[in-house]
């Protein structure tokens, strides 16, 4: 008799232990590269479901855990600004202090919390920041953390659920990183394809187009025949208001990028050619 009641319970607890079902709040991983920085936030997703979500589910002034069940993280491989403040490379649990006007978001050094830390620990509060959230015309069902508005040097980190999204604006090194690269293989003996990357990147920011200017044309002596090395250097002529050899670059690019069949530098050049003839 004990042996039959033995083997019932244990019959019912690998039974029970076997039951597969979704999660209510299902977890999340995104993977981001923001200029030249690897983020990575993993969260997880719990859904309105009929509730009311901010003042009710999440109440105002309280302390939030940002998302269900263990904590959100946010990993950065370099430091980066939030909201124009300093924090330093590493992962972070992400917690929330909601307010119909203003929002406190706190990055948290520890990040093996259950939720909420059972003991508030201020000294690992790496950073806190002070956000205005904004309406949403349309409702969010299922709470969404997303990397929006990228751009070379940062991007917009959104929470987003019901009709309310936090915009926390983000700040990444990429002109710092970028510039380091371009001095260390200005200085190894570059090669054509970094001549015209060094030249590119002048160009599109704002940096000294005399250089970039030095630098494409050491790209084309290198390796000639490249009908976009040649429209990058017609662009970067215009830039100096050099219209004659702006234009001669225009039509070597277009000649080759004809022969290439590559319709869209056509008509790039086309127009630009159009435009600097006036």
């Amino acid at each position: 008799m004990k042996k039959s009641i033995l083997l019932v319970l244990l019959t019912y607890s690998f039974g029970y232990a076997q039951v597969v079902a979704p999660q209510p709040s299902p977890s999340t991983t995104v993977k981001q590269v923001v200029g030249l920085t690897d983020v990575e936030l993993s969260y997880s997703r719990p859904s309105m479901r009929g509730r009311t979500i901010m003042g009710a589910l999440v109440p105002y002034g309280e302390m939030w855990r940002t998302g269900a069940n263990r904590n959100t993280t946010l990993q950065f491989s370099d430091a980066v600004l939030v909201e124009g403040k300093s924090l330093a490379a590493g992962t972070y649990a992400l917690f929330t202090r909601p307010g119909k006007a203003l929002w406190e978001v706190f990055f948290y050094t520890k990040t093996d919390n259950g939720g909420l830390p059972s003991e508030w620990d201020a000294k690992a509060v790496a950073l806190v920041v002070e956000v205005t959230p904004t309406s949403l015309n349309e409702s969010v069902e299922t709470f969404t953390i997303a990397l929006e508005n990228l751009h070379n040097n940062g991007a917009t980190l959104s929470l987003n659920w019901e009709n309310t999204s936090v915009p926390i604006q983000v700040e990444v090194p990429t002109d710092s990183k970028t510039m380091a690269s371009i001095t260390k293989t200005m200085n190894n003996n570059p090669n054509a394809d970094d001549m015209y990357a060094a030249a590119v990147y002048y160009l599109q920011n704002d940096k000294d187009l005399n250089k970039a200017k030095e630098w494409i044309t050491k790209s084309i002596a290198m390796e000639d025949g490249k009908y976009w090395v040649y429209r990058q250097q017609s662009l970067i002529l215009a830039a100096l208001n050099e219209k004659d050899a702006a234009l001669e670059a225009a039509k070597k690019s277009l000649a080759l990028a004809e022969a290439a069949g590559n319709q869209d530098y056509v008509r790039l050049n086309t127009a630009a050619i159009a435009e600097w003839s006036k």
